[in-house]
């Protein structure tokens, strides 16, 4: 890949991209308090002619990262939104990926649908992409889409590997191993958002899904870091689009887009 687009990309472009991550940063701490509760769930019914759409947020975070995604996904009435909020003292992605198993169904049962899409930040999309290679969850996902997922495992600050979590999201870890493993028959349509300025991806193609028995499609986004992946309005529409259907969904950051297959 060369050198790091933080390296190598014109200051201008890296001082808007720093500022952008600095200021999401900021107000994401002060709205997150709004989103430590989970949310009840709501009343029963199908919700509109899309599948019901269920966010999962990152590492320690929690769903109030979805405010500006959800309000975008949910603007036209056409499909009900939801997101879960994972434990922040969560140690393994298997286990929480059993409890979204568990919550799928619940809303699957709840909305009389019999599938449902996922979309994850960061984590979150690791976290449903086991569920769906893994857990069988391929049969009640149609469209799993992520933003910023270390799907390679990541090799971003190492001074956290106390932390078993972060010891499972690493390239050589046993978890990545699993992944790697066959998927035959995989069902489920899988659509991965990618930037070359995530900090938090090491090296940045990690968040590329990259593998045979999966139907991936790889959107890379310029312009656009970690967190701002999940609340970027580009962003946002594209990931609609990569919801209403099979077909491109380029993200366009500020004057640049660049879809990667």
């Amino acid at each position: 890949m060369g050198l790091s687009p933080w390296l190598s990309a014109p200051f201008s472009a890296f001082a808007r991209a720093g500022v952008l991550e600095a200021v999401l940063f900021g107000a994401h701490v002060a709205h997150y308090p709004t989103g430590i509760r989970q949310e009840k769930p709501v009343a029963p019914g199908p919700g509109g002619p899309h599948p019901p759409v269920l966010l999962l947020h990152g590492f320690t975070d929690n769903r109030s990262v979805f405010v500006l995604l959800r309000r975008h996904l949910a603007a036209d009435g056409r499909r009900r939104v939801e997101a879960y909020n994972y434990s922040p003292l969560t140690r393994d992605v298997r286990a929480a990926a059993g409890r979204v198993a568990r919550r799928v169904e619940e809303l699957c049962e709840r909305t009389g649908r019999e599938r449902v899409d996922l979309v994850g930040h960061s984590l979150g999309g690791l976290v449903g992409r086991y569920y769906v290679q893994r857990l069988g969850g391929d049969a009640r996902v149609r469209t799993l889409v992520t933003l910023g997922s270390p799907h390679s495992g990541t090799r971003v600050a190492p001074f956290m590997d106390a932390h078993p979590l972060v010891r499972q999201i690493r390239p050589d870890s046993p978890l990545i191993a699993e992944l790697r493993t066959p998927a035959p028959g995989c069902r489920t349509r899988c659509v991965a958002f990618w930037s070359g300025w995530d900090e938090l991806m090491v090296p940045a193609g990690t968040a590329r899904i990259e593998h045979p028995d999966l139907v991936a499609e790889n959107i890379e986004v310029r312009g656009v870091g970690h967190l701002a992946l999940a609340v970027h309005p580009a962003v946002a529409a594209a990931v609609r689009r990569a919801l209403d259907g099979p077909g491109p969904a380029a993200a366009e950051a500020p004057g640049e887009a660049a879809p990667a297959a």
